[in-house]
């Protein structure tokens, strides 16, 4: 995984060409993370890509994940096993790949972030 992790304005993100950047973020729903090519979320062991906040809660719930308190501009889950708690926008257009990482941390080889040509939806 090429790439560079850069701290700017109290956010962690991957940025694949740190040359080119501008810093202004130009992520597509789904984060491309600046590099140009869209990424998204899939659960690993369906090959499911997670293209709603419904999948991804289904998703979450399965491994004992519930939701977490009511924030007007966040959904938040929390698993009472553990201090992690995963926060993502209520909008799902600013789900971005910083969001899709932070996933794949907190959830060990359930989830993986693959490029969007290469993670086929399945229906």
């Amino acid at each position: 995984m090429a790439g560079v992790w850069v701290f700017k304005d109290g956010m962690v993100r991957r940025v694949e060409n740190p040359g080119s950047d501008d810093g202004g973020g130009s992520s597509s729903a789904a984060g491309d993370g600046g590099g140009g090519r869209r990424k998204v979320l899939v659960h690993v062991r369906s090959g499911e890509v997670v293209t709603s906040y419904e999948v991804l809660e289904r998703r979450l719930r399965e491994l004992g994940w519930e939701r977490y308190l009511t924030d007007p501009c966040l959904l938040q889950f929390h698993q009472r096993s553990t201090v992690h708690l995963i926060s993502v926008p209520r909008d799902f257009s600013k789900f971005k790949l910083v969001h899709m990482y932070d996933i794949v941390v907190k959830t060990r080889n359930v989830f993986e972030v693959r490029d969007a040509a290469a993670a086929a939806p399945t229906t």
